[in-house]
């Protein structure tokens, strides 16, 4: 057996650095429910103590097939810590740079949400370059929910 190097514990084998992304590359996040239990668990993290985010007869009787799902409880789902893209990034992240949103069509509790992060540009600096994603949620019936963009600070690849 060889010796353990926590060096070498990591999810992706490879570190990235701002020079190996490309224009068009995609990063999937997982697929979620949103039940009543992420309902609740939104509601307790965000204070937001409206009736339309937890009284479905309050929703139905607005004509709400369901409870409404907060927009950030929907935008939350793009965090790129839900899937590779911090796993990458683990020694050439400088930082979040900036985000936006789009909130497209109504999510309610039951649907099942399928959020994916595509790079769309690629700004090179002398020592960090800046990286876009554009962020995607999509319904289980194939309508676009949310779309949006997140910038970050990349280091480019150390010389020597």
């Amino acid at each position: 057996m060889t010796e353990f190097d926590p060096a070498q514990h990591r999810m992706m084998p490879a570190q990235r650095w701002f020079e190996d992304f490309v224009v068009g590359e995609r990063f999937v996040l997982p697929s979620r429910t949103q039940t009543s239990a992420v309902f609740a668990a939104f509601q307790t993290a965000s204070g937001d103590t409206h009736p339309v985010h937890y009284d479905v007869e309050y929703c139905r009787a607005r004509g709400m097939p369901h409870l409404l799902a907060h927009g950030f409880q929907t935008l939350i789902h793009t965090a790129p810590g839900a899937g590779l893209f911090p796993f990458m990034v683990e020694q050439s992240l400088v930082g979040f740079l900036e985000q936006s949103s789009r909130f497209l069509k109504p999510v309610f509790a039951d649907d099942t949400i399928y959020p994916a992060l595509e790079v769309t540009e690629l700004v090179p600096g002398r020592t960090t370059g800046t990286v876009t994603l554009k962020s995607t949620v999509f319904n289980q019936r194939k309508e676009l929910v949310l779309e949006g963009t997140q910038k970050f600070l990349i280091r480019r690849r150390p010389t020597g």
